[in-house]
This record gives C-alpha cells, structure tokens and sequence, in this order.
C-alpha cells in the first residue's frame, strides 16, 4: 500500500496533556478553533506525545480537539459486564448530551499521559500492595517447553512404562500393544485438541485445567469435572508411589531384606514416599522446576541406555533371563497376543496401560505460571503427546524383539542346539526353559519379570519420576488432601487394582473437557474464538464419545459410579447457583433455548463474551427495503435477535386493522426469504414518537435490542425540515436509551417500493413516495397490506445475497465505541458469501508515531482473537480538503444557514424561532474542524476503497443542541458521498462489546 500524504503538523507550541479538561471542552466545544491548526493551548505536549489510548487525543490525529477517544487496550482490560463502561472511555452522554456548565456532568478521567504506552494496566489483581510498599517480587514465568511439554512427559512416563509396558507386550503381543497405544493416544489427542481451544479462547489465568474447564462450559459441569479431576490425581500419586515402592520391595527381596512382608513393605514404602513427595511439592514452584530439568535429562539418558543395551550382544546371565538382543524370531513370536492371568484380556490390559497416557492436562495445571499460555498449552501439550507416543511405541516393539516371553534366570538351563524335549524359541539358542514354561514358574522373561527394562539399573532414581504432578497454584490443604487420598490408596498395596479406577476418572474427565469444547461451539456464541487453528467441534465430540464407551467397556460399574458422582455434583451445583459470571457456553446455548423457553434466560446473567448485536430494524414494511432486512439477517442468522419494525402513522382506529393484516403477511415474506427475525409494528401521530415506542418496547426478557438499524435518509435535502428533525431526533433517542446505532447507505438506494409498486400498478409514478426512514406512505398500502401477495410475490436480490469473491471489507475504527464498529464485520466476514473477503482495518494516527501506532492496534485486534490482521495508520486525516470538495460542502449547508452575522445567542435563538434546523454562523464556525473532517474522510475513502465490498466507519456524532439537524445530515452526506460500495455508519453505546479476558 502506498504511503499516505501527510499534513505538516502544526509548530505551535503544544500545552495539553491527556485528554481535555471540561474548561476547554466548554471553551471550544470540539473543534472551537481554526480550521485547519490548532490555537494556542489546544496542541499536544511534546513531552508526553499522543498515543492510541484512552487517555490522549490531541488535535495531531484529528485536527480538532474532541471528547472522542481512539481505541485502545485499557478500554477493554478488567471488563466483565456488558454494561461495564471501558477504563478512560467516555460515556455516550458524554459524547451527544447538552453540554451543562457543571464540571461533574463530563465524567471524563484524565489519566497519566506517560502510562499511555500502549500496555494494559494492572487490574486489580495485579495490582501492587499499598503505595509505600515495597513491589512483590516477579513471580516465577515458564515458556511451552519447560513449563508444558517437559512437565508432560514427566507425567506421561511413569511406572507403567517401567513396570507394565513390557508386561503388557508379552499378554497382547507387539500387535494389539501399538493398538492400545494408539487408542490410548487418541483419546489424548483429541482432548489435547480440544484444551488447546479453550485454552487460546480468551486471556488465560491461574487455576489450571478447572479455571479452562469451568470458564468455557461454566460453573455447574465445571465444578463437577474440577473435583473427579482432582481426585483421580490424587489416586494417580497413589499409582506412581504404589510403582515405585513395588520396585523397592523387589531390590530389598532379591536381598531377602524385607522389612515385614513384601504387601506390607509396598505401604510402608509407600507411605514414606508420598510424605517426601509432599514436603518437595511446597518445597517452591522454583526449586521443582529445577528438579524436573535434571530428571527430564536422566530419564533420556536412560532410553539412550536402554537402546544401546538392545544391541550389545548379550552374555549368558542375560540370556538366562531371556535377554537375546534383536532376533526375527522373537520379534515374530511376540507380534501375537498370549492371554494369561485374570487381567489377560484387551480391555484389561487398556485400563492398565491407559493412565501411562494421562499426564497430558500437566501444563495446564499451571496455566497462571506460564509466559503464554495460549502458546505454551497447545504447543507443549501437543509436542509432549507426540514423543512420549513415539517412546512408547519404540519400547514396545524394541522389548518385544529382544526378550522372549518366559525364561528360568538360572545358568544350568544351558543346553546343545537342537537338544530333544525342548520346546519353545530359547532352544534355538541353547537354552532350555519348558520345565518352567510348563509349570508357570518362571521368574523371568517378558510376561513374568515387571522389571525387566530396569535389571541392568539403566533407570536409576525411577521413584522421582513417578512423583505426579508439579506444583501449582493450589492452597496447602489442597495438598494435604492429595495426601490423604493417596496414602488411602496406598494401603491398596496393589497396582493393578489402582490403575482401572484412575482409568475410568480420567476417561471422565476427558470425555466432559471434550464435551465443553463441543457444547461451546454449537452455542455459536462470538465469545468463542479459540485461536488455535486444528480444532475440531466434531473432533471433540468423537472424543467424548469414545471416552465414555471405553469407560463402560473396561468397568461398567466403576463408570456408572463416576457418572453418578459427576450428576450428584452436578445437581448440588444448580441448587446451590453460585454467584459467578464467567461468560460460559451455558450461559449462550441459554440463548438459543430463550428463543422458546425466554423465560428462562431471564435468570442467566450479561457476559462481555456473550454479548450478541441485538437489532431493531427500522425496515417499514421489510419487502420495501430488503437490502437493509438481508445485511442484518446476514450476520444475526442463527446467532442473535433481528428485529423489523414500521411505524404506522396515523389515527389508531384507522390503522390497526391494517396492522394486524399486515403482519402476518411480512412475517411470510420474511420466513420465505429465510431471514430468522421478527416483524413488528406500531402505530403512532408521527415517525419519531413510534420509533421511540419500538425502542422502550420491542423485545422480550433478555431477548431485547441492543441496536438501531436504518437506512440512510437519501432524500433529506428536498424533504420537510420537519422530517428532517425527527431522523436527527431518532439518533439521539438511540443514544439516550443507550442503544448502539448502525446506519446503511447504499449508492443505489434502500427502499425497492416504487420498483415495487410500478411493477403492480403502473399510476404509482403519481403517488406520494415513502419517506426513506423506516416509514410506509400512502401509496405502499397495495401490496403490503395483503399477505397472501406478500408471500407469494417475487423476492427482490441484493448484494448481500451473492458471493463476494476476494474483495475487502475496509473497517475505519476511528473512534472507540466499545468495539461494535468491528465486531459487525467480523460477523458478516464468518458467513460463507464473505468469507473470502481480505478485512482491513484503518485508523487515524501521527506521522512521527506510525510504526509505535500500528503496533498498539495489531496488539490489540490480536488480543480480540478477531483475526483481522492487515491494519493501517491514516496520518492524514487533519490534513486540509481540496478547495472544491470544501465549496461543495458549503453549498450543501447553505440553504439552512442563518447568515445571522454572528449575533448573540438571543438574537439567533429568536430568528430560529420555529426553525430548529437552521444553522448560525457560530455553530459553523465551532463545527468548522469537524465539518472538513467529514469532507477529509471522505476524499480517503475514495482513494482506498473504492472497489471494497462493504465499508463500515465509525458513525460521527452530533452533540444534542450544538449540531443542527441540518449540520449532522450534512456531515453524513459528506462522509459517504459517491461510493460504490455500501457504507455501514456504525457507533456503539460507548461499552464494551468486545473482551480478551476468560472470565
């Protein structure tokens, strides 16, 4: 894109710092001074240079000094509620209400110009102690690597890779082996898939998984999927202390060293280590994460120990035990399953072997100890999946190659090759284990010795590795908790018994983190924007399903319990209702279920996340104007209210007969033309008195607009001044009763009924034209009032009814309204007949500043997840208009001027007696530097948008009793004169609609 010519900047010394104060705003109201430069004082200080933040705006971006504020990070930072007005922003009352000289009406902050850098403030809960203090120290930040994925595979590999993969190698065969694996795995997979999402849906904080978990599908299954996650971490402690202390007990008896009996040595063992274990867990998350570095190292020079130990030509102890380094034949022989044993069954062996796959959620847990966690989460948890799938498959195909599955350990089972009475492939290597092949006593080979990988010492200090869980942010009791749960389990004292029960909790918890993901994105609510690109809704619910399935396949009663604590919890949750807001997918699907059951949504409170353009169409009759019912319908179809309103004027007894036969008929068309809203009408003496009605009345519940929407009033220069008022008037009463406002104007028009009519009656040319307001004359009684012609008559095509292609969809966000000005194109942007359109987006800066500016604004749009990434600075837009476009917009205000020579207020309040749309010389002359910015933006948007498919600008606002009506329509005639494309004049209530926060 080529560089934008840029004014010279004005020389005059600069005295303002932040925003103006209520002195000057009453001095020179928005643009008081020159045209072109500012006067004296109303510069910015050099010394404290603007940026785009809540807190400066001088006459540098603009030209012109203003109550308006350009977006910025600190506007959106620590909101919750929809209602919740941004840090710094003005207020809408601030920005269209009758300046009062009260000093306390303006509630407009001055903040600190040098914290005004672009960075999100601290909250609250960043926030420091008291002022004289000292600063907490920094606390401990981790990146993807060893905050997630070294801390995964920690977890991953534990004592079942240790004690119970070769086992498992030898009962099902190398074969079904890599087939639990990979089951295994992609259970993982998918629910890592699906925690990724969540976790790059919105800033991440502490909590770990619960706080992911119960932000995206809220407090009711978030409680009960926090809890079944704790507690089958706890009884997971329990299984890596149980595997570790099997391994001891079994070094203490080839000692003939027990301490009691070999079951009670595993508890007292046991019960030892867990303690250790705990007094390591608050020992410091610093010193832990030192730890975990050294045993990640040991444990890889153990796999490097072990694989060259596979190739080292074996001696003859080895080969007693049935160690005979890489052999065909034992590769073919252990390829095939041989059951034994009471668990020698697949899905016995799975709820063994799945907990070695667990471990996955270790990263998150931690989620407010990392630098990044919508980077760290999904790369760590992803990449720790992948190596550990690979160690895995590697050991068991590896193990299964070398060892056979039954040998004696003892040396005098030596034999000649070929030796008769020997069975089994040992022979073929001089070695003769039948006798205890037979008698199923052999103490060694693959399905006899669980610590086969372990003989040669190649994994020294096994037991740290199978400590669990890192440290996290949980209080103390907490641990103490872990602690109990797991010395109960403990004294267990058996492996094997342990492992399916934290199976059926773990698979538990899976199948509900994978469930939130899918419910969250069925509820297509805007808040859910995960930037993680490889997540799938259906992906997710394959995930849950095939968790829930394997969880009855390995212990149906151990599932149903799981299942009944997760409903009891569950339940206890919805009795209680808890008093929290998080913005869950809840509290969207609760939308979708208001549409029938409205009732109910009356209960779920506002979320930022949730927040949806609800919108009051002023469509009159809506086949009139179907351009304006389809750009709504567009992006309100099945995600938010759209509502079609008219205003019959008139008597009411004349007109409510014909209200009601109207309405159903527009209902018809409006079902016919597959737009998913509602018609409604009033009737009224005139057009403003009804559209206020429609604004206090329209909706139901929750299930109420939010937003105005009408087409642009093209006819305003021959129509009665009256009319003219009251479209002016119908802005203002948008803002007073804190709607937003989007108002359309299309090259070729809105309103389709003379096309309409002269089509069904060709004397309509001599009828009274509607007005182009959301209003029907006279002569649209024809067809409108009739349904059965309403429903059947041919549906008129607009633009937003066709594909787009790779055009662009050019957002001019020049001032902060609370986001509303991006989140519309962003909505049109996601449907299919625009989702190939390139979205750009410009706002104003300064010449000195591009660079620094344009970094501020990608920041932030990419703190919004809205993937608009093209963005660029306009420094000229202060710059003055060419001469003609100036003259041409003094001849458009010239017939409404007063030419009263500057007179004083009374002089000029008397002559415009009767004439509210008048403008004195002084209200052009304070509005000059305002007026040539319409003219500027104007001439910017004919250089840069030309070919757009849609443009959407921020809607200009005319303060209450200081803009004429006549002035304002000027300005909007300026603004989007002579543009192809359709322009969408959009400004927001001034709160936020848009939010980078989970919570």
């Amino acid at each position: 894109m080529a560089e934008l010519p840029v004014a010279e900047l004005p020389a005059t010394p600069a005295r303002c710092s932040g925003r103006f104060t209520i002195s000057t705003l009453l001095g020179m109201e928005e643009g008081g001074w020159g045209p072109y430069a500012p006067s004296e004082g109303a510069g910015c200080d050099s010394t404290h240079p603007t940026h785009l933040s809540s807190s400066t705006l001088c006459t540098r971006t603009f030209g012109y000094n203003t109550v308006d504020v350009v977006p910025a990070y600190e506007h959106y930072a620590n909101s919750k509620g929809v209602g919740d007005a941004g840090k710094g922003r003005p207020s809408l009352a601030d920005l269209h209400s009758i300046l009062k000289p009260d000093p306390g009406h303006l509630h407009v902050p001055v903040s600190d110009p040098q914290r005004s850098n672009g960075l999100p403030e601290p909250g609250p809960e960043e926030a420091a102690g008291d002022p004289g203090r000292a600063p907490a120290p920094e606390p401990v930040r981790f990146g993807w690597v060893k905050g997630v994925m070294i801390r995964c595979m920690l977890n991953i590999w534990g004592v079942i890779l240790y004690l119970r993969l070769p086992w498992i190698t030898a009962q099902a065969g190398i074969a079904l082996t890599w087939l639990i694996i990979l089951m295994s795995v992609t259970v993982t997979t998918i629910t890592g898939l699906s925690i990724s999402a969540i976790s790059t849906n919105g800033k991440v904080k502490s909590g770990g998984t619960y706080f992911l978990i119960s932000r995206s599908l809220g407090p009711e299954l978030g409680g009960s999927i926090g809890l079944i996650f704790a507690f089958a971490n706890a009884v997971a402690v329990a299984m890596h202390t149980v595997g570790f202390a099997e391994t001891v007990r079994d070094l203490l008896q080839e000692h003939n060293s027990l301490i009691v009996d070999p079951t009670n040595d595993i508890r007292i063992i046991g019960v030892v280590t867990v303690t250790v274990l705990l007094g390591i867990s608050l020992a410091g998350m610093e010193w832990e994460a030192k730890a975990q570095i050294l045993f990640f190292l040991v444990i890889l020079v153990s796999f490097i120990n072990y694989l060259v130990g596979t190739v080292i030509p074996a001696t003859a102890e080895k080969q007693a035990k049935g160690f005979f380094s890489y052999r065909a034949d034992i590769f073919a022989q252990n390829f095939v399953p041989s059951w034994r044993g009471p668990e020698g069954s697949f899905f016995g062996l799975f709820s063994i072997f799945f907990p070695s796959a667990t471990g996955i959620l270790a990263g998150a847990n931690i989620s407010g100890d990392l630098k990044d966690p919508a980077v760290a989460i999904p790369k760590g948890t992803l990449m720790a999946i992948f190596w550990t799938t690979v160690s895995y498959l590697v050991l068991s195909a590896t193990i299964g190659a070398c060892v056979v599955r039954d040998a004696s350990g003892s040396l005098n089972d030596s034999v000649p090759v070929g030796s008769l009475g020997c069975e089994g492939l040992a022979c073929g290597y001089g070695w003769n284990f039948t006798a205890c092949a037979q008698r199923q006593s052999c103490r060694y080979g693959l399905s006899n010795y669980y610590q086969c990988l372990c003989r040669d010492q190649l994994y020294p200090l096994i037991g740290f590795f199978g400590k669990g869980y890192g440290r996290n942010s949980e209080p103390i009791r907490g641990y103490m908790l872990t602690y109990v749960i797991a010395i109960g389990f403990i004294l267990i004292a058996e492996l094997n018994a342990i492992a399916p029960i934290i199976s059926n909790f773990f698979l538990c918890s899976y199948a509900l983190i994978n469930f939130s993901c899918f419910h969250a994105s069925i509820t297509n609510s805007p808040g859910w924007r995960p930037s993680f690109r490889y997540y799938s809704k259906w992906a997710a619910l394959f995930g849950a399903t095939v968790s829930v399935v394997i969880m009855f396949l390995l212990t149906w009663w151990a599932a149903l319990i799981a299942f009944g604590i997760v409903i009891f919890l569950l339940g206890y949750v919805l009795y209680k209702k808890p008093d929290v807001n998080w913005g869950s997918s809840m509290q969207a699907s609760s939308y979708n279920m208001a549409l029938n059951y409205s009732v109910g949504l009356s209960e779920v409170d506002e979320h930022i996340k949730n927040y949806r353009p609800q919108c009051l169409v002023l469509t009159g009759p809506p086949n009139f104007r179907p351009a304006l019912v389809d750009f709504v319908g567009t992006f309100t179809k099945n995600l938010s209210l759209m509502l079609c309103g008219n205003v019959l004027i008139g008597p009411r007894k004349q007109k409510m007969p014909e209200s009601r036969l109207m309405a159903d008929g527009h209902t018809k068309w409006l079902v016919k033309r597959k737009i998913k809203a509602f018609y409604t009408d009033v009737v009224a003496e005139d057009l403003r008195s009804g559209v206020q009605m429609l604004i206090q009345a329209a909706g139901l519940g929750k299930m109420r607009p939010n937003i105005l929407v009408l087409g642009y009033k093209r006819n305003w220069l021959m129509a009665s001044p009256q009319s003219l008022e009251d479209y002016v008037g119908i802005l203002h009463d948008a803002f007073d009763f804190k709607y937003g406002v989007c108002l359309m104007r299309m090259k070729e028009g809105l309103n389709v009924s003379r096309v309409m009519q002269a089509h069904v009656n060709p004397t309509f040319e001599a009828a009274e034209h509607p007005e182009e307001n959301g209003t029907r004359g006279r002569a649209a009684l024809g067809t409108a009032a009739d349904p059965i012609a309403l429903a059947g008559e041919q549906q008129a095509s607009t633009i937003f009814q066709s594909e787009q292609g790779k055009k662009t969809i050019d957002i001019y966000w020049l001032f902060d309204d609370g986001g509303l000005t991006l989140l519309i194109p962003y909505l049109l942007g996601r449907k299919k007949r625009w989702g190939k359109c390139k979205i750009r987006v410009f706002v104003g800066g300064q010449i000195n500043r591009m660079d620094e500016e344009r970094k501020a604004i990608v920041s932030l749009l990419s703190k919004f997840r809205l993937g608009f990434h093209e963005v660029h600075i306009l420094p000229d837009i202060n710059q003055k208009p060419r001469p003609e476009h100036i003259k041409r917009f003094d001849d458009l205000i010239a017939p409404f001027r007063l030419n009263d020579g500057f007179k004083d207020e009374a002089t000029v309040n008397e002559m415009r007696q009767g004439c509210p749309w008048k403008i004195s010389d002084e209200e052009v002359d304070k509005n000059r530097a305002k007026s040539l910015r319409q003219v500027r933006l104007n001439e910017i948007l004919l250089d840069y948008s030309r070919d757009a498919a849609l443009i959407a600008i921020t809607l200009p606002i005319g303060r209450k009793g200081r803009c004429p009506s006549s002035l304002y329509m000027a300005w909007l005639e300026t603004l989007s004169q002579d543009l192809r494309p359709p322009v969408v004049l959009t400004r927001g209530n001034q709160e936020n609609v848009l939010t980078f926060y989970c919570q």
